[in-house]
C-alpha cells in the first residue's frame, strides 16, 4: 500500500498543541539557557529593511543582547545595516560587530552560524529560509525567523522536520507573526477560547492595500541580481505576496479556529495591473476559501493594487457573535461585546522578549512547526489560484514542488519564471511515496 509522506492529519496532531499560541512542551519547560556572560550574542542574516528592523527589536528587548555579526548577499545592504546600527545612539556599546563579522555573498549565512553568535535573526527573501533554519539548528542555534518560512512544500517539509530538531536540542524558534505576541490579538484569542462568540464557525481575512516599492534595472546587475533585489516579484523568492504578506491573516484566522488546517483550498487571482515584466511573474490579487470537512471556512483575499481600497484586517464569527481584529484594535460585537483599550508593548519587540526569556531559561517557545502549517496553508491557496483547481491540503504539502534554482551565483544567469496560467499551469504530482 502506497502512503503519503505527509498528511494533513499528521500535521493536525503536530499543531494539536498550537492552540493557545506558542508551542509549550510537556515535559521541557525551559529553554537550552545561555547565562549573559556579557551579552546575548546575535547574528543577523539578511541585512534589508526587515532584518535591520528585526536587530533594532532585538537589542530594545533586552538589556542583555548584543549584535555580533552580520551577512548578506549584497555588500551594500550590509554596510547600510552596519553603519544603521553602529549610528544609533541607543545602542552604543552594543554593536559589537567588525569587519571580520560582517560577511557578503550567498554563503554569507554560513559564516554567520560559524561567528560566535547564539542567537541568528533570519530575514533574507523567504525562498532562503528552509535552507538557512535548517542550517541554524544544525548548527545549535536560537532562531528568529520571519515569516513566511517557505515559498513551496519542499521548503514546508524542511522546516517542519528543523523545527523537529529544534525541539529534539531544545532550541527555541520564534517566527516573525507579530499578532501571536501582540497584547490585543491575545486578550481576544482568550476570549474566544472562553466562548464569548460561541463555537468558532469561520473567518473572513483580508491584507488589500497598494502596491509596494520596485527597483528599477541596472544595466549592470545580472538575472540573478535583478530578481534578488526584487523579490517581492518572484515568487521562488517570495512566495508570492499571498504567502509573504497575508500569512499574518491567514495564521491569524488559523490560530482562532484552534491551529486546525483546513482540508481544501479553492482561489482564484490574476495579474491585472502589475503586467510589466518589472514585476516578475506574481499576481496582484488573490480571492480564496479554504473549507473545512466540519462546514467552517475561512474566506481570504489579498490585493496589492494602488487605488483600490484598502483593508487589513481578521473578522472572525462565531454562533454567538464576531471579533473584529486588526493591529492594535480589537473588538467583539454580539452577544457579549466587548473593545480592547488597554496601551500594549511593540509586538515587534515582543517577539524578541519571548524569544529571549526561552534563551535565558524561562519557558521553552518554539513556533516552527506552527508557522510552517500557516505558511502551507497560504501556498496552497497560492497553487489552487495558480492552477484553477480545488487542491487538498495534503496534496499540496506532498507535491513534488521545488521553485528553488538548481544553480545560483552572483552574478549569474536565471531565466525569469512563466506566468502562472489558471487552467493551463498544473501542479506538480506527489513526491515518491514509500511502501508501508
Amino acid at each position: 500500500m502506497l502512503e503519503p509522506t505527509l498528511t494533513r492529519r499528521t500535521l493536525i496532531r503536530a499543531g494539536a498543541s498550537l492552540a493557545a499560541g506558542a508551542v509549550v512542551l510537556p515535559h521541557v519547560s525551559r529553554g537550552a539557557h545561555i547565562a549573559p556572560r556579557g551579552g546575548i550574542r546575535v547574528g543577523v542574516i539578511g541585512c534589508g529593511g526587515r532584518g535591520t528592523g528585526a536587530a533594532h527589536d532585538a537589542l530594545h528587548a533586552s538589556p542583555d543582547t548584543i549584535i555580533t555579526a552580520l551577512g548578506d548577499a549584497m555588500p551594500d545592504r550590509l554596510a547600510g545595516c552596519r553603519a544603521n546600527l553602529e549610528g544609533n545612539e541607543s545602542f552604543k556599546g552594543r554593536v559589537q560587530v567588525t569587519d571580520e563579522t560582517c560577511f557578503h555573498g550567498l554563503d554569507a549565512y554560513q559564516r554567520v552560524l560559524a561567528a560566535p553568535v547564539d542567537v541568528v535573526i533570519l530575514a533574507t527573501p523567504p525562498g532562503f529560509r528552509p535552507i538557512h533554519f535548517a542550517a541554524a539548528i544544525d548548527a545549535g542555534k536560537h532562531v528568529f525567523m520571519e515569516k513566511p518560512v517557505a515559498v513551496d512544500p519542499a521548503g514546508v517539509r524542511t522546516v517542519l522536520a528543523a523545527a523537529a530538531r529544534a525541539r529534539e536540542k531544545k532550541l527555541n524558534v520564534v517566527s516573525g507573526t507579530q499578532r501571536r505576541h501582540e497584547a490585543c490579538y491575545l486578550a481576544a484569542m482568550e476570549r474566544i477560547r472562553d466562548g464569548a462568540i460561541g463555537r468558532v464557525l469561520g473567518a473572513n481575512v483580508s491584507w488589500n492595500q497598494g502596491g509596494l516599492w520596485m527597483h528599477p534595472r541596472k544595466p549592470e546587475w545580472s538575472d540573478t541580481e535583478w530578481q534578488l533585489r526584487n523579490w517581492l516579484y518572484f515568487t521562488w523568492l517570495s512566495g508570492d505576496h499571498i504567502c509573504e504578506q497575508h500569512v499574518h491573516n491567514i495564521d491569524a484566522a488559523l490560530w482562532a479556529l484552534g491551529d486546525d488546517l483546513p482540508s481544501r483550498a479553492l482561489g482564484l487571482g490574476g495579474r491585472e495591473v502589475r503586467t510589466s515584466p518589472d514585476y516578475g511573474h506574481v499576481f496582484d490579487h488573490f480571492g480564496v476559501t479554504f473549507e473545512y470537512d466540519d462546514g467552517r471556512f475561512i474566506v481570504s483575499q489579498c490585493r496589492q493594487i494602488d487605488g483600490c481600497a484598502g483593508r487589513v484586517e481578521e473578522i472572525i464569527y462565531g454562533s454567538e457573535g464576531s471579533v473584529h481584529l486588526s493591529s492594535g484594535r480589537a473588538q467583539i460585537k454580539g452577544k457579549n461585546p466587548w473593545r480592547w483599550e488597554d496601551s500594549q508593548p511593540s509586538p515587534y519587540v515582543a517577539e524578541h522578549v519571548d524569544l529571549i526569556a526561552g534563551v535565558t531559561g524561562g519557558p521553552y517557545i518554539n513556533e516552527g512547526e506552527r508557522i510552517a502549517r500557516s505558511t502551507l496553508v497560504a501556498i496552497a491557496g497560492r497553487e489552487s489560484a495558480y492552477t484553477g483547481a480545488t487542491l487538498a491540503l495534503d496534496r499540496v504539502l506532498n507535491a513534488d514542488l521545488s521553485l528553488m534554482p538548481v544553480s545560483l551565483e552572483l552574478p549569474g544567469t536565471l531565466a525569469t519564471p512563466e506566468v502562472a496560467v489558471p487552467g493551463r499551469t498544473k501542479l506538480p504530482p506527489p513526491i515518491a511515496a514509500e511502501r508501508s
